[in-house]
């Protein structure tokens, strides 16, 4: 399993890579997209939309079924990646370079509650 250490992760399984202009961008782990299989539909937030932390935000669907996206922190959407409506299998080639949307943190101090990449993987682990 691929975790990288220079991201931050939730129990929900996305990644958050702070940008360094005080905006962040999403996707789904490489864990998410092994345990979905093949991605065959995502549905993107709006640019513009305002999100509450934990709130359903996007749609990924595979050949097995459907999961939610959700936000990490509260902000507003500020871009989202829509090669992937055409493309979404290219989350299982790279989850981490096929991003599902960016965002403006309400704020970026929350970031520091979400989980580090030994934490992530020690959540994933727990599970199995």
């Amino acid at each position: 399993m691929d975790v990288p250490d220079n991201l931050k992760y939730t129990s929900s399984h996305e990644w958050v890579n702070a940008n360094g202009n005080g905006t962040i961008t999403v996707g789904i782990t490489d864990h998410a997209q092994e345990t979905l299989g093949d991605l065959v539909f995502v549905e993107l937030p709006e640019i513009g939309k305002k999100l509450d932390a934990r709130e359903e935000v996007a749609v990924v669907e595979s050949v097995k079924t459907v999961a939610d996206i959700y936000a990490p922190v509260a902000g507003v959407v500020t871009d989202n990646n829509q090669e992937l409506t055409n493309s979404p299998e290219l989350i299982n080639y790279d989850a981490y370079a096929a991003w599902l949307f960016k965002m403006k943190p309400g704020n970026i101090k929350d970031l520091e509650f979400l989980f580090d990449a030994n934490t992530y993987l020690s959540s994933c682990q727990d599970r199995e």
